[in-house]
């Protein structure tokens, strides 16, 4: 079947230009102008932007974490992507304590296959290392999986520095590339011990940002470059979230390195002051790191505005109000992370392009082209171009709407950007060549797919 997107104005990374779209069955066929009309299903999207459909590249869906498991699995989850204009996602398929790379990935498949309703790749996040996994990254890589991520936090998930560089070393060979959270686990440890002797508990939440500082994850951050440049490896910092974070990539940049960089809309828009308002509503932030400061933020905009970071995920990784409680007497038993897939694009419009902070071009760089580039995706995905699948976003840049949890996909029962008004939003979209979902609802769910990266990618 074949369908022409006319009147409409084509975003990519390198500009926008009015022009028609025409889509056969699962593909774009042209990108232009003078098609035959009557061969085609005609779509109206006079006045409206046509983004490729955005890729977030930073999901937990369904993760077992902190003794419980996400609020959304990929059904839900998916579905809330869907809504807000992503039509792909990249999850952390985890390997556990003892567990091969191969059980990670068919246990990740397991959760995800015949659930998703947009479409889904896999990094790896790697906890176990030895001669066997390093042999399993030869097959897992040839099947599709690039990218992968280590974390220098968490007992469950903790990479000392050896492995961390006999890792890159490795993936260097093989063509991959590592993501990494980036915080210092002895500072972490310590504070927390420091917060428990001062105050007798840890029961108050504004007691968290301390024991996570800035220093912590610029530390991490110098520390992880100087070991990829060592391995003279490209490296992703995955959720960066402070200024003096970014000042160490900046210094690892002037000196040669190719570092790519992440955010997410919460350390654009959030700031440390939620932590202050109360332990039940200071628990709905708690994440990982935590929010920073309003300076920290405008040198995240700055950052961004200028070109220095290269994609924004969300790291989704939703909990509800009641899973949050576990951590009701100890901050430190709270379940860190919170809902965000479905208010992203929005987000970024609104904040960033309706401010002037970024142009329509950037946003589709980091929100589509970029991700699709890193994670081995382009240009099936994050490019509205012939022989790219056809997933198009129809933006709508004059509606004004109201963000909140009752309307949110996401299992979630809170969102942290409760009755936020909003100019602009994913009016339609478009699953390869199929309405998916409109104005937030879904219209058909359950079709999303596997997608396996090549290897080819821009460094």
């Amino acid at each position: 079947m074949k369908r022409l997107f006319c009147g409409g104005i084509v975003v990519s990374g390198e500009g926008q230009k009015e022009a028609d779209v025409l889509v056969e069955d699962e593909k774009i066929v042209a990108v232009g102008s003078g098609f035959k009309r009557e061969e085609a299903e005609i779509i109206d999207v006079t006045g409206k932007y046509l983004f490729p459909g955005f890729i977030d590249g930073h999901t937990h869906m369904e993760l077992e974490v902190s003794g419980t498991v996400t609020a959304d699995g990929f059904e839900t989850g998916t579905k809330a992507e869907l809504a807000g204009g992503t039509t792909c996602i990249v999850d952390f398929a985890t390997q556990n304590k003892g567990e091969s790379l191969a059980f990670a990935l068919k246990h990740w498949h397991k959760k995800a296959d015949g659930k998703a309703s947009c479409d889904y790749a896999f990094h790896l996040a790697v906890s176990d290392w030895n001669e066997d996994v390093k042999e399993e990254l030869k097959k897992v890589t040839a099947g599709g999986i690039h990218s992968f991520k280590l974390y220098t936090t968490y007992d469950a998930m903790l990479s000392d520095d050896q492995t961390i560089y006999e890792v890159l070393s490795c993936l260097k060979e093989l063509g991959g590339i590592v993501g990494i959270h980036c915080e210092n686990n002895g500072i972490i440890q310590a504070r927390l011990e420091e917060v428990l002797r001062k105050n007798g508990g840890r029961k108050d939440v504004s007691g968290y940002p301390y024991t996570r500082p800035d220093l912590a994850e610029a530390e991490a951050v110098g520390r992880m470059l100087k070991i990829a440049a060592c391995v003279d490896t490209p490296v992703i910092i995955v959720h960066l979230s402070s200024r003096k974070g970014y000042e160490e990539i900046v210094r690892a940049r002037e000196a040669g390195q190719t570092v790519y960089v992440e955010t997410c809309p919460q350390y654009l828009l959030l700031d440390e002051g939620k932590y202050f308002s109360g332990n039940e509503e200071g628990r709905k932030y708690m994440i990982a790191p935590p929010l920073r400061t309003k300076e920290d933020q405008k040198a995240l905009w700055r950052a961004l505005s200028e070109g220095g970071i290269q994609t924004i995920g969300t790291d989704h990784c939703s909990f509800t109000k009641k899973q949050k409680e576990a951590g009701r007497e100890d901050f430190a038993k709270t379940p860190c992370g919170m809902p965000g897939a479905e208010e992203r694009p929005a987000l970024m419009y609104h904040f960033g392009v309706n401010q002037g902070k970024i142009t329509r071009e950037q946003m589709c760089r980091c929100l589509a082209e970029n991700p699709a580039k890193l994670y081995g995706l382009y240009p099936r995905k994050g490019a509205i171009a012939p022989g790219s699948d056809a997933d198009i976003v129809v933006w709508n840049p004059n509606v004004r709407w109201t963000i909140s949890a009752k309307t949110q996909q996401s299992a979630s029962d809170y969102c942290p950007f409760e009755g936020v008004e909003i100019t602009g939003r994913a009016e339609r979209v478009y699953l390869r060549g199929t309405l998916a979902a409109e104005n937030g609802e879904i219209v058909n769910g359950y079709e999303g797919r596997y997608v396996a990266g090549k290897i080819e990618r821009s460094r």
